[in-house]
């Protein structure tokens, strides 16, 4: 059974490539274009992982991280931030709310992308 990713990002581009690369790598992958959208799917499809972006409409990932923690069932989730920001105050908050790693978009290597997959979901 192949394991799902749930990507929640509002630029179509960036997930329809990360969608593509993780599914040539034989992930199931799901797609949410904002936080609120995110929650919801994270609670229909229990993904074994969540690439998460921070700023996107409605809600922004950093209060869908404080949701997810605030959740038993749902933190057990591994969150990988996916962020045009490298700023080190937006990388702590993530982490304080619970985040396993970072990628940064103006840096994003797809092969780096699935080696982080691979790592929190092995």
């Amino acid at each position: 059974m192949s394991k799902k990713v749930l990507i929640i990002e509002d630029e179509k581009i960036l997930h329809n490539l990360l969608r593509d690369k993780l599914g040539k790598e034989g992930y199931n992958v799901v797609v949410a274009v904002d936080g609120i959208e995110g929650l919801e799917k994270i609670k229909s499809e229990g993904p074994d992982l969540i690439l998460l972006d921070i700023i996107m409409p409605r809600k922004n990932g950093l209060e869908l991280l404080e949701e997810i923690q605030g959740d038993e069932k749902l933190k057990e989730i591994p969150v990988i931030i996916i962020s045009n920001s490298g700023q080190p105050v937006e990388i702590e908050k993530s982490r304080e709310l619970g985040a396993d790693d970072w990628l940064i978009k103006t840096e994003l290597d797809l092969y780096e992308v699935v080696e982080k997959v691979k790592k929190q979901i092995s």
